[in-house]
């Protein structure tokens, strides 16, 4: 009896070291280990040169978080075409100074944004069983943010686009892109209303911004011929097993697509989607697991033409998007 005991005691043991070190290893190593991920979307009319896209998301940026704010500054040396950052940027005021900072290599390219759930309340403890729930509602608590004062400062002194709740035109890389973006939609400040209809005319590609990737603003945007819609908010599940991959996406997308590129397809349309893991979490949950903090050089390129039928084979009718993984040092 006693050596089933002692047994039990070293399973347990074991047990109990194996997910300390687990834990250590998402808190300590890979919540920083900054990535960047080069992603291929066929999306540009034939013939179009291709356009290089950095899209940022979820930073969720301090002040002393002193490595991810010079990753954000090396990051420039990609030389992207234009630049979209799509919310959830700061997670306390004093954090604009050192982010605008460290953005600031970024500001000599185009570039448009829109604003996450977290950007207008600094995050507060909540307890980690309401992410289970298929049913979480949002319930902001935190202090206010000054997300004007922060978006005013983007548009002045870097030039780009503020696109909540509205429409534009942006010329990025020898193109001109119909964008539209909306406000969050896990709070409920969508509308999609306010940025309906098909892309301008004289256009390449429409592509419209989401903080959070809700169906309903999926559906509309895809309804009315938007080649691309960029949102962040799920950091990926932030935390992905192996067999299951994420166990939470926190908005209505299904798990399977709340990190990287998917084809959204309703009846009324179609378009791609790509959810940005995001460069950062919570103060109250750091920690990722097998969901590294991520930025995104996409590259649109030109839709590849339908093979005929006596030609058509499964390796040419699948859809030509690539991800490779490359660590920016």
């Amino acid at each position: 009896m006693s050596g089933e005991r002692s047994t039990v005691r070293r399973v347990v043991g074991v047990a109990a070291a194996t997910g300390t070190a687990v834990v250590a290893y998402g808190a300590l190593y890979e919540r920083t280990a900054y990535t960047l991920r080069r992603v291929e979307v066929p999306v540009l009319p034939a013939g179009a040169r291709p356009l290089r896209l950095l899209h940022l998301s979820d930073l969720h940026i301090t002040a002393r978080q002193r490595g991810k704010l010079a990753w954000l500054a090396d990051v420039a040396r990609v030389v992207p075409d234009m630049v979209v950052l799509t919310g959830d940027v700061l997670c306390a005021d004093d954090a604009r100074g050192p982010l605008l900072t460290a953005l600031e290599p970024l500001a000599s390219f185009p570039g448009a944004f829109v604003p996450g759930n977290n950007d207008y309340f600094a995050p507060t403890l909540r307890s980690p069983h309401r992410y289970l729930r298929a049913d979480a509602q949002a319930d902001p608590r935190g202090a206010p943010l000054d997300w004007a004062g922060l978006a005013k400062e983007l548009t002045e002194l870097f030039g780009w686009l503020d696109m909540t709740g509205t429409r534009g035109v942006l010329a990025a890389g020898g193109l001109r892109i119909d964008l539209r973006g909306v406000d969050d939609a896990h709070l409920g400040r969508d509308r999609a209303a306010l940025v309906a209809g098909a892309p301008r005319p004289g256009t390449d590609v429409a592509i419209g911004l989401s903080h959070t990737p809700e169906p309903r603003v999926l559906d509309a945007y895809a309804a009315d011929g938007v080649g691309l819609v960029l949102s962040g908010h799920t950091h990926g599940g932030q935390i992905r097993l192996p067999g299951l991959g994420a166990l939470v996406g926190n908005c209505g997308l299904e798990r399977s697509r709340v990190r990287g590129l998917s084809r959204h397809v309703t009846g009324a349309g179609a378009c791609w989607l790509h959810v940005s893991p995001g460069l950062g979490t919570s103060p109250f949950a750091p920690i990722r697991l097998g969901c590294r903090p991520e930025a995104t050089l996409l590259t649109l390129v030109p839709v590849i033409p339908a093979p005929s039928a006596a030609v058509r084979t499964p390796t040419a009718t699948r859809a030509a998007a690539s991800a490779v993984e490359d660590v920016v040092a």
